[in-house]
């Protein structure tokens, strides 16, 4: 039985029950905004990534911060955003776990007034928010396999390891992917198969397709956790240098491989600048200040020749 979600929700109202008892004054009488923050999951190293530059941003701002991880539950996600309505924030900060099923979380802050800011991935009423923050994970699709398809120079066989099915990400990475290799006929997916954003998943899966008789010739993951597992299981079987493997988001461990040479590349996702920003037009929105709707901060590929400057940021 899962307990974690109910007390997690019990102790935020607690909270709204202080809040109440206190007369509801405090939207009268405080002196900074209050802004929640609904997390698709923090176990994903990246979304730690959002979550350091959110707080970061905030504390510059003067902006008090409620935050929850909905652990990759949608239903915790929409519960979480009709407690921080309960509660009373000013803006709401959705980073959706789920395209659909995290959806009717906007619905609800558009119908009680909250303005809400959606962070990293969509949701399918995304145009429903005062706001999206993020990057384009089609183009992450399309420079991975650019990229692949040059290393393979124009022929050759693709694994790709998809991150969850139907997330707004593997959805869109997948679509740049085979928008990519649909102009280039001598290169094939010979096998996919998704692996959850999982390291273990990923290298338990590489190791079953080394073990069958399919031709594979380089590995595109839709993140860095399922690169790093599916190289470490290329890297056992002895193939580390003809099977070159893709990333996306650039975290630290990817960044290291490809330094190492142990991946071929990875793409990096700028979670520091998505915070960041995702922070600021929340203020303005309060400020009634004009905001763009989408807000598309751009994906860079990082191999061994550039991997360096991206180190230094981390």
């Amino acid at each position: 039985m899962d307990i974690i979600a109910p007390v997690k929700n019990f102790l935020l109202l607690l909270l709204c029950a202080a809040f109440l008892l206190a007369g509801c004054g405090r939207q009268k009488k405080k002196d900074h905004l209050v802004i929640g923050v609904s997390y698709q999951n923090l176990q994903y190293e990246f979304t730690i990534y959002l979550q350091d530059a959110i707080r970061s941003q905030a504390k510059k701002m003067n902006i008090e911060l409620i935050e929850l991880d909905s652990r990759g539950k949608a239903e915790d996600q929409i519960s979480e955003v009709e407690n921080f309505i309960a509660f009373g924030v000013d803006v709401i900060i959705l980073n959706p776990c789920d395209k659909e099923g995290s959806a009717p979380a906007v619905d609800i802050a558009v119908r009680e007034k909250t303005p809400i800011v959606v962070l990293n991935t969509i949701v399918t009423n995304f145009q429903k928010a005062q706001a999206f923050v993020g990057s384009e994970d089609a183009e992450a699709g399309r420079i991975a396999a650019n990229y692949m398809v040059s290393l393979l120079k124009g022929k050759g066989s693709i694994a790709v390891i998809h991150g969850l099915n139907g997330h707004s990400a593997e959805v869109q990475r997948s679509a740049g992917i085979n928008e990519v290799l649909h102009k280039y006929p001598e290169v094939k997916i010979v096998v996919e198969q998704s692996a959850n954003w999982d390291r273990a998943q990923a290298l338990t899966l590489m190791e079953n397709w080394l073990s069958s008789s399919k031709q594979i010739d380089a590995v595109i993951a839709q993140n860095d956790e399922m690169a790093l597992g599916a190289s470490k299981a290329i890297e056992a079987a002895g193939k580390q240098q003809e099977m070159p493997v893709i990333g996306i988001d650039a975290i630290r461990d990817a960044l290291k491989a490809v330094e190492q040479g142990k991946m071929a590349a990875t793409i990096f996702q700028d979670a520091s600048g998505q915070g960041r920003l995702a922070v600021e037009i929340a203020q303005k929105i309060i400020a009634r200040e004009p905001v763009a709707h989408i807000n598309y901060i751009p994906f860079k590929l990082v191999t061994r020749e550039n991997v360096k400057q991206y180190m230094k940021n981390e």
